[in-house]
């Protein structure tokens, strides 16, 4: 005999949080950014930190970030971002900020904004996702692109000659004494996204407490803009990204 079972979302184990709204993502499917979506509403909503947190995406596939977290979001022109979260922390001290950006966005004409908000030290959080391509426009050529790496603008492969070699923000911005944390994580095996959500938690503590800026970069996939399946995707990742990007924590 077969029984039917009504299951109420009360009694599963695991549910989405609230923090989470119910739109539809618009990502890629395989795409990396609606894991790590959910994990930073996850760890809000554990902080009990709902109302009191505020967002800053710019320019990129993060931009509509603001559709999916139930916080307070504040778009900021393209690479702007940690100059406003600047303002917004200093002027609101108890309040967390985050900001969520890409590498076109903070490895490109961020670079400059993301460097002096580190230096100075500022109370604030930032999540970078480093797919190492421009996702949203098409898939050119990044700052962060490997070398050798085919691209819609180097369809030759990444030629240090012609255009410099891979940016390793994280591991330059470890220099910086303004810096109190700075870690490198994935989000392609639940193993890893558990790594990445205690990250996430541990830079949005710092954030609360004072001590300083925190840096989570996210080694991401891009499988539209790889021109791959989500599966070869997250194992391209696995070899080619990761010897260049290497997972764990760089500082604090």
């Amino acid at each position: 005999m077969a029984f039917e079972v009504e299951i109420k979302p009360e009694n599963l184990a695991y549910g989405k949080t609230p923090v989470l709204t119910d739109n539809p993502m618009h990502f890629c499917p395989g795409c990396s950014h609606g894991t790590i979506h959910k994990i930073i509403a996850e760890v809000i909503g554990e902080m009990g930190l709902q109302e009191r947190a505020v967002g800053l995406s710019p320019v990129g596939c993060s931009v509509l970030a603001y559709n999916y977290i139930d916080i307070d979001w504040v778009q900021a022109a393209h690479g702007r971002a940690a100059a406003a979260a600047t303002a917004m922390k200093r002027l609101n001290p108890d309040k967390l900020i985050f900001t969520y950006q890409g590498d076109g966005d903070l490895a490109a004409i961020g670079t400059g904004e993301t460097i002096h908000a580190c230096n100075r030290g500022e109370n604030i959080a930032i999540i970078y996702v480093n797919n190492a391509i421009y996702g949203m426009t098409g898939g050119q050529m990044a700052p962060t692109t490997l070398t050798g790496m085919k691209t819609v603008t180097t369809p030759d492969g990444r030629d240090p000659k012609l255009h410099g070699y891979p940016f390793a923000v994280s591991s330059m911005l470890a220099h910086l004494d303004g810096v109190c944390y700075i870690t490198r994580q994935s989000v392609h095996t639940p193993a890893n996204v558990r790594k990445a959500k205690k990250a996430i938690r541990k830079a949005f503590e710092n954030s609360m407490a004072g001590r300083g800026l925190s840096f989570v970069e996210m080694v991401a996939t891009c499988n539209s803009g790889w021109k791959m399946t989500p599966t070869e995707a997250n194992k391209w990742m696995e070899t080619h990204m990761f010897p260049v990007y290497p997972l764990g924590d760089i500082k604090g």
